[in-house]
């Protein structure tokens, strides 16, 4: 005998219970999924009927067939023979089993007078002490378990569906003795469970089931009316406040009410005193206390946050290579469409291409000068004719006037024939069968044909074809983008079928199933496209139904296949999955048959439950049956809120409007709702029943993101058919996680709570239960992901509830929800890792914040930062993937260009991340001021004076001279911009490094320069464009003020930077030396420049914990040298052509002049005494490994001297007439340090002037995100040169990404244009490493840098003292950059700081 239970035994749900507890099923109630019992109206008119109601005196059979559930199974199955254990009125021992080896269950009941107390005791001889008896009790006629309100203490219920009794263990045995008081209860069934070794005992594969003693029961055989069950269920339900039920509970509260009546009999009170204490309201019910054990607030689990990363990316494939999809070649139909459209046809009405049996036809309808001009063509061999006609109200036959019937056509009665031409077209030529039809006037709507070839009639699938003229003209705008960044081959597909498919959502759904195939193999760009032709349509962009009656069955079945094959997309391609989700939800979920079929089943039922079949019932009832769409569920909704509120009919009006529905919208539906609603009082209890059973068919078919389908759709729900009415069994989604329906329950219960944190709790809960089954094989897949984003959505509407719990709150409570948002967003979106790291961060600023850290808010402040930039990005990849597909689809279709303008904004605003940024703008303030950062940061102080002028990026206007003094306002600043000529303030929402190259060219240009925290005080700034404004700064803030014109300005001298007051530099050519490379040791002023010739000098002189990399370096003039070789004749020339349209001002030559750098070829005596310098320095010489090392080494060289060509340097060295040809380049040849964190150190502070004080940014991994153009912060501090043992930090790290590397080499720029008196040329030229750096997304939570007082402290002031010893060493301020390894510190370069 088997003695365990698998775990898929203990799974359970709320409709099937396990196979430990009993099925039933109450076939007189009648009762759907989630509705309450009877509506208070229908308990009356049963109450009022009561006393008319004759006496039922029928009796139950005894004779009932029952079948009983085994283990394992959820449905009807065959009956098992099973033991059971009698008790006889004589015998106290009912019987003993053998458990396991010695152990013996032995069992005695009690005998009872009528009234008395059933005793059952139980006895497991040489057991553990840790049995649990697992029980319930069997009433009559149901075999499904109850739970009796006497049970033994220390007893707790299980999962609502049975309870467990520990035993009392004495001695080598256990015992249990079980009270039964209620009359009702005939047997009581359990199993025992040993949870230390989580073993169960069973009875020969079953329950145990003992029979209790009958010799002076009452005989309960008297029937209950079913009318009376069903008020005192609704009685008992309305007492326990009309709580949202399971089905399951709903089943449970009709047995509890029918053992209530029951009880009432067996004490001898006859049906109709029971129908009279219903009416005076004096029949009391027992309904079930509130457990002391009610969940108000969910206990969330612990879990490890890196179990929730995933690294999709999509375009990324991991394990598999990326699919890339040749555009296909184009047919002649399609040439020929082509050719057509480049010709001036006016605006473009429609175009479609029809198969025909492997041949195709073009259907093109133009709108030339107020003509309908219908074009078509076919590449079909056979001749051809088209019988045709025009339309005035769609589908109509008639005549077309001889005016406009084209050279050689027939007029026949109500139609015309014409017959198609051949004509040659295109280079090489190619052949068509064509027609053109012109039409003036807009008297007709459309044009019916069929087609006749041979004597054989050609139809469109058994149907006319149809032509519609009424369609808005679609602009081929060139504006959209030809396409580029999309896949334009599917969306013109798309953009031919959409005649088609606006016909019927079952004919859009079934077009979108054949296309997604295709759409996948286009990738990310592919499916995107889907996105957007979905979205078009669930915003109303496009036609939902036009001249096409379609059953709701074939909406829903058409829904089913498409979201079927998204399933099998979301399985297989992971990386996909976000845009997948995205999808699902513009679809709905659909199904096959049964819940599609009660859309049109039901409403017929309400109109005859209600007595509402005219008007404008009647007109909905029509518009369903024609095609029901999601406006079905806001005019559900408009109905029940319009009858709630007393048949107000403003109310109404109000629903529809709100969610998209005008007067005009009801009147174009093919089947119009012309009339207002209008009821009776006395239907309105009945309508609000059914009406609201009816939103849950409709939802479960056209909302995939409704929480109560979602939820009934996953748990299962049974509703019946009644009469013509089908029915509707949705089975539970098997495996899901253990108390998973409980926590469904208490987010339905607390769904509108008023106070959401706790819901909140509860819904991330669930999503986080749901994930490990969503990357999982699953059949079900599809209603685990429309429960996944339901929940998703719930958050959303939610958290934009509980603003107002915020008004008064502390930063705590905002810090907590930001937190349950984050991770909503991180359970939504794919690559999802910074998102991780951010939430990590968010939870150590809340315990800092607990623990009453001194720098919790400067912590937090850095989180929010990267926050917001986690945002930023999203947006940005939205708009990158998602906006071109977005233009060039909708010019096709027409959709209105103010959509098309807000369409990625908008996909953004319908998630959590708009939530979450309101809860950041609200918080930022808070921290601000805690952490006494004001409203700026300024990185240059200078007063300025100048007009505003606005930009949305520094980059796009940093070769710009301005005539006037401008203070720009520049959303986005990167690093590594200009300042434009004319500038003399650049003020900016983003937080480029203070040391970065913009923050380092604005103090030497003294241009003032500053980050703006504040959006009030932005958005007031932006609005004062082209006003002069009189900027005044301080070391923290900046005032401003407006100048008005005529206005003597006497703050302090304006510095006008003129073009001929600008500083003229010169440089000296330099010349090859005769040497390619060079050690340290042989570094001077004519051989390298000064980046190499400090980090020489600087060996031997610092102390001697400061490390200094090993250098070599290949000098000024090897470049021109190698260029000079007969090998690189070719390349020489190609550069000299291009320098001359260079200096001609082509500047889009600089792009081509460094691809061609690329390809020069080294000379052998390059490469041996590069080799030897290297080896006898102590480096390693990258050859030794492979001749592609040395490739990789080589190449890197040549990028540090095509670097002289970089955009950002040419234009600087223009700006001050620096004669660009007499720039040389030296490379500096340096070993990489594998940094744990790298710095830069200005010895004097480049903010305030201060030179009592060292300034320093850290960032983790390579410093090229420090001094690069990486977005977010680095840490930042100071150090007063008389305490360097006391860093103060400034600000905590935002940078989301760090470099890393393997052991290499870096070959630095080194030009003689660098650090030149009065110009700051470092960092306009690369610095190229040997190998790629890794990317590396930071977790700043476990960072001891951050998170150890002792290791930053000690970090810190290492990294200051540094830098004073260089400051001392030269006597003057320096620029330093370093590393740290293994808490060594490293300098790699330093100069003059300007």
């Amino acid at each position: 005998m088997s003695n365990t239970i698998g775990h898929s035994l203990l799974h359970q749900t709320l409709l099937h219970p396990t196979v430990l507890e009993q099925q039933t099923k109450i076939n007189s109630c009648n009762i759907s999924g989630n509705s309450f019992f009877l509506p208070k109206s229908t308990a009356n008119q049963a109450k009022s009927q009561i006393r008319k109601s004759p006496l039922s005196t029928k009796f139950r059979s005894n004779n009932v067939k029952t079948t009983k559930l085994p283990m394992g199974t959820q449905g009807p199955v065959s009956v098992v023979p099973r033991a059971v254990l009698a008790s006889e009125p004589t015998s106290e021992l009912a019987g003993r089993f053998n458990l396991d080896g010695n152990s013996d269950l032995q069992v005695r009941v009690s005998f009872p007078d009528a009234g008395s107390i059933s005793q059952v005791d139980l006895q497991v001889t040489n057991s553990s002490n840790s049995l649990v008896l697992h029980w319930g009790a069997i009433c009559d006629r149901h075999e499904k378990w109850i739970l009796p309100s006497r049970y033994p203490d220390g007893t707790r219920v299980y999962k609502d569906r049975a309870l467990r009794t520990p035993f009392v263990k004495t001695g080598s045995n256990s015992f249990l003795n079980i009270e039964i008081d209620d009359p009702a209860i005939l047997a009581i069934e359990f199993l025992i469970l040993d949870e230390a070794q989580n073993k169960w005992f069973k009875n020969n594969g079953d329950n145990f089931h003992v029979k209790l003693p009958v010799k002076h029961r009452l005989n309960l055989n008297v029937s209950v009316p079913e009318d009376l069950v069903q008020v005192q269920a609704y009685l008992r339900w309305e007492r326990k406040g009309k709580q949202m039920y399971t089905p399951e509970q709903e089943k449970r509260e009709f047995e509890e009410a029918r053992k209530e009546l029951q009880i009432e009999l067996e004490k001898g009170a006859s049906l109709d005193e029971i129908r009279h204490k219903i009416t005076k309201g004096e029949m009391k019910t027992k309904a079930t206390p509130k457990k002391k054990n009610i969940v108000e607030r969910i206990q969330r689990k612990k879990r490890d946050l890196m179990q929730l990363i995933n690294k999709y990316v999509a375009g990324s494939e991991t394990g598999q290579e990326k699919i890339s999809v040749k555009p296909k070649s184009l047919t002649v139909v399609e040439l020929y469409s082509e050719t057509k459209k480049e010709e001036d046809v006016g605006s473009i009405l429609s175009k479609k291409i029809v198969n025909l049996s492997g041949m195709e036809l073009l259907v093109l309808v133009t709108k030339p000068d107020g003509k309908t001009r219908i074009i078509l063509a076919t590449d079909f061999r056979e001749p051809l004719i088209l019988h045709w006609a025009l339309s005035k109200t769609g589908g109509d036959w008639l005549e077309p006037p001889s005016t406009i019937l084209p050279d050689g056509s027939v007029s026949l009665d109500k139609a015309a024939e014409t017959k198609f031409g051949q004509i040659s077209f295109g280079d090489p030529p190619c052949q068509v069968q064509s027609l053109e039809i012109e039409i003036e006037g807009e008297d007709f709507v459309g044009m019916p044909f069929v087609l006749l070839s041979n004597g054989n009639w050609i139809k469109n699938k058994g149907s006319d074809f149809y032509v519609d003229f009424s369609t808005k003209p679609k602009q081929f705008r060139k504006d959209a983008g030809e396409g580029k960044g999309t896949a334009k081959d599917l969306l013109e597909k798309i953009a031919g079928l959409e005649s088609e498919a606006q016909k019927s959502f079952m004919h859009r759904f079934n077009i979108a199933a054949d296309l997604i195939e295709e759409a996948k193999d286009f990738g990310e760009l592919g499916l995107a496209g889907i996105l957007v032709w979905m979205r078009f349509m669930a915003t109303r962009q496009l036609i939902w139904n036009k001249n096409y009656n379609v059953k709701p069955r074939e909406i829903s079945k058409a829904q089913d296949r498409l979201t079927d094959l998204l399933q099998n997309i979301y399985k297989s391609h992971p990386q996909y999955r976000e845009l997948l989700r995205m999808i699902l939800s513009t679809v709905g979920r659909g199904g096959e048959g049964d819940v599609g079929q009660r859309i049109r089943d039901e409403i017929l039922v309400i109109q005859r439950n209600n007595d509402c079949k005219g008007g404008m019932m009647e007109e909905w009832h029509q518009k369903l049956h024609n095609n029901t769409s999601p406006d079905d569920v806001v005019i559900c909704q408009a109905l029940i809120d319009y009858i709630k509120s007393d048949f107000d009919i403003s109310v109404y009006w109000k629903t529809l409007n709100e969610n998209g529905i005008t007067k005009e919208r009801l009147l174009s539906y093919d089947r119009a709702i012309h009339s207002e609603p209008s009821f009776r009082r006395d239907q309105k209890d009945g309508l609000l029943r059914d009406l609201g059973n009816y939103m849950r068919t409709l939802k479960a078919v056209h909302s995939g993101a409704d929480l109560e389908s979602a939820i009934s759709n996953c748990m299962g729900y049974k509703a019946e058919g009644q009469g013509f009415m089908v029915g509707v069994n949705i089975n539970p989604v098997s495996g899901l996680p253990s108390g998973f329906p409980e926590l469904l329950q208490y987010v339905l219960t607390h769904v509108e709570d008023k106070n959401v944190e706790g819901l909140l709790e509860g819904l991330l809960e669930a999503r986080e239960d749901l994930q490990p089954l969503l990357s999982q094989s699953n059949d079900r897949l599809k209603d685990l992901l429309f429960l996944d984003i339901a929940l998703d959505s719930t958050v959303r509407t939610v958290i934009e509830r509980g603003y107002e719990e915020l008004n008064d709150a502390g930063p705590e409570k905002i810090m907590y929800f930001i937190i349950l948002v984050l991770e909503n967003l991180a359970l939504s979106w794919d690559n999802n890792e910074d998102l991780i790291y951010c939430l990590k961060g968010w939870n150590h600023a809340l315990n800092m914040l607990k623990s009453k850290d001194d720098f919790w808010a400067l912590y937090a402040k850095s989180v929010l930062d990267r926050t917001r930039l986690a945002l930023a990005t999203k947006a940005e990849s939205y708009q990158r993937v998602l906006q071109p597909s977005a233009e060039y689809l909708g010019s096709l279709l027409g959709v209105d260009q103010w959509a098309l303008n807000i369409f990625t904004e908008e996909i953004i605003r319908a998630g959590s991340a708009a939530s979450l940024s309101s809860l950041l703008n609200r918080l930022d303030p808070v921290l601000r001021k805690t952490a006494n950062l004001g409203s700026w940061q300024i990185i240059s102080p200078v007063e300025a004076v100048g007009y505003v002028a606005v930009v949305d990026e520094l980059l796009t206007v940093q070769n710009k001279s301005y005539e006037r003094p401008t203070i720009l306002i520049a959303k986005s600043v990167k690093g590594e911009e200009e300042i434009p000529d004319g500038t003399v303030a650049v003020l900016t929402p983003d937080m480029p490094d203070v040391l970065s190259h913009v923050s380092v060219r604005a103090r030497n240009s003294k241009v003032c320069f500053a980050t703006c925290f504040d959006p009030n005080i932005l958005v007031d700034l932006q609005a004062k464009e082209g006003k002069r404004l009189h900027l005044k700064t301080t070391s923290a803030d900046i005032v401003y003020r407006e100048v008005k014109d005529g206005e003597v300005e006497v703050a302090g001298p304006i510095v006008v930077k003129e073009e001929s007051s600008m500083p003229r530099l010169t440089l000296v050519r330099k010349q090859f030396a005769g040497r390619y490379a060079i050690s340290s040791d042989e570094f001077t002023s004519e051989l390298v420049g000064a980046k190499s010739r400090n980090i020489s000098y600087l060996k031997g002189k610092v102390p001697s914990w400061v490390g200094i990399p090993t250098s070599v370096a290949l000098p000024f003039g090897v470049f021109e040298k190698v260029l000079s070789e007969d090998c690189n004749q070719a390349v020489a020339e190609k550069l000299d052509t291009l320098k001359k349209k260079l200096k001609a001002g082509d500047s889009s030559t600089l792009g081509e002049i460094r691809k061609t750098v690329l390809e020069l070829l080294p000379p052998s005596q390059l490469v041996e005494e590069l080799r030897n310098k290297m080896i006898s320095s102590g480096m390693p010489w990258p050859g030794d490994e492979n001749e592609q090392r040395w490739e990789q080494a080589w190449t890197a060289i040549k990028k540090v001297w095509a670097s002289k060509w970089n955009e950002r340097a040419y234009f600087s060295t223009r700006k001050v007439k620096l004669d660009h040809d007499y720039l040389c380049m030296a490379v500096l040849v340096q070993e990489i340090i594998n940094a744990d964190y790298a710095f830069v150190i200005h010895t004097t502070n480049p903010s305030s002037g201060d030179s009592s004080e060292i300034y320093a940014e850290v960032v983790k991994g390579l410093g090229e995100t420090l001094v690069g153009a990486y977005p977010g912060r680095a840490l930042s501090f100071i150090c007063k040169k008389t305490d360097l043992t006391s860093p103060k930090v400034l600000g905590y790290p935002s940078k989301p990404i760090g470099l890393f590397i393997r052991r290499s080499i870096i070959f630095r720029s080194d030009s003689n244009g660098e650090d030149l008196e009065g110009y700051a040329g470092a960092g306009l030229y690369d610095s190229v490493p040997m190998d790629e750096e890794e990317k590396v997304v930071l977790d700043y939570s476990s960072d001891p840098l951050i998170i150890d007082g002792s290791f930053q402290q000690s970090i810190l002031s290492s990294i200051a003292k540094a830098g004073h010893a260089i400051e001392e060493l030269y006597g003057s301020p320096q620029d330093i950059e370093g590393v740290v390894r293994d808490g060594k510190i490293y300098v790699v370069q330093t100069r003059p700081q300007m």
